[in-house]
């Protein structure tokens, strides 16, 4: 199993970047004595949330041996606590970079599977939002989209009426990020208006919830759900035991790979409740 730390200059950020991926080129069957690995691999774009980094999926789950007994290659950039949404007011085009750039520069540079069927993004909370919404801004890119945990916010923004000292209360932080707080509902982070602009098109990617019972967001979570299912997306949801924490994203990010159209994969044992 190759682990990559990889810096770029991104166009979309005006910046040079860091990103991790994990890449099984070297991965070896003993038995046979002989090297084993696809000409191009599936791909799964993982992105962290808030107060993380590149590094936090490698440290916190076990992604990396997952991926391995996947054939699976996973990408890992940095979110900056910015959701993974365009600024041009900023020239931070966070979208952009996630949904495109990203995507062009791994495929040049590593053996990266250029088919929609083998593209997915995921993420958990913060991530689990920039997932979601470049998944669903990109459908001709993403096959598959994951989201763990995600931060669906987009009903509590305007909830934010103060200028505090922290972060994640702090009116200013949220209009940084997205703006105007009361025009971003049908805007181009409104993610029920872009799963219903996709419907229509027909670029519907399938997608993968799942939230922990003892989570503040599992509401919105089921809530979103059922705008899917009702929107006709193939949508598999996913509930257990579980807080907003690494105990929970580990788990579940095994059962994230389980769902995904590996041919390659193991299919493990799933210890979570389903719903459909």
């Amino acid at each position: 199993m190759a682990l990559i730390q990889c810096n770029f200059f991104s166009k979309s950020l005006m910046r040079t970047v860091p990103i991790q991926v994990v890449l099984p080129t070297d991965k070896t069957d003993f038995s046979k004595e002989t090297t084993i690995a696809p000409k191009t691999f599936k791909t799964l774009y993982l992105l962290h949330g808030i107060f993380g980094n590149y590094t936090d999926w490698v440290s916190g789950t076990r992604v990396q041996a997952w991926a391995e007994e996947r054939n699976l290659a996973v990408v890992m950039p940095s979110g900056d606590n910015k959701f993974y949404v365009n600024n041009s007011r900023s020239s931070e085009m966070y979208g952009d970079f996630i949904g495109k750039e990203l995507v062009d520069f791994t495929r040049r540079s590593f053996p990266l599977s250029q088919k929609r069927e083998d593209t997915f993004i995921g993420g958990l909370s913060m991530g689990g939002f920039g997932a979601i919404v470049n998944g669903l801004q990109n459908p001709e890119t993403f096959g598959a989209i994951c989201g763990l945990s995600s931060a669906l916010i987009l009903d509590t923004l305007e909830n934010h009426t103060e200028y505090t000292d922290f972060l994640m209360t702090n009116k200013g932080y949220y209009e940084a990020v997205f703006g105007d707080l009361t025009k971003v509902k049908g805007g181009e982070n409104d993610y029920y208006a872009l799963a219903e602009k996709d419907a229509k098109q027909g670029g519907k990617p399938k997608i993968y919830l799942c939230c922990g019972t003892e989570d503040h967001l599992i509401t919105p979570n089921r809530e979103f759900r059922d705008y899917l299912k009702k929107l006709g997306y193939d949508t598999t949801w996913e509930e257990g035991p579980g807080k907003h924490d690494w105990y929970f994203w580990d788990e579940y990010i095994l059962k994230v790979m389980n769902w995904l159209p590996l041919d390659d994969a193991v299919k493990g044992v799933s210890s979570g409740h389903v719903s459909e």
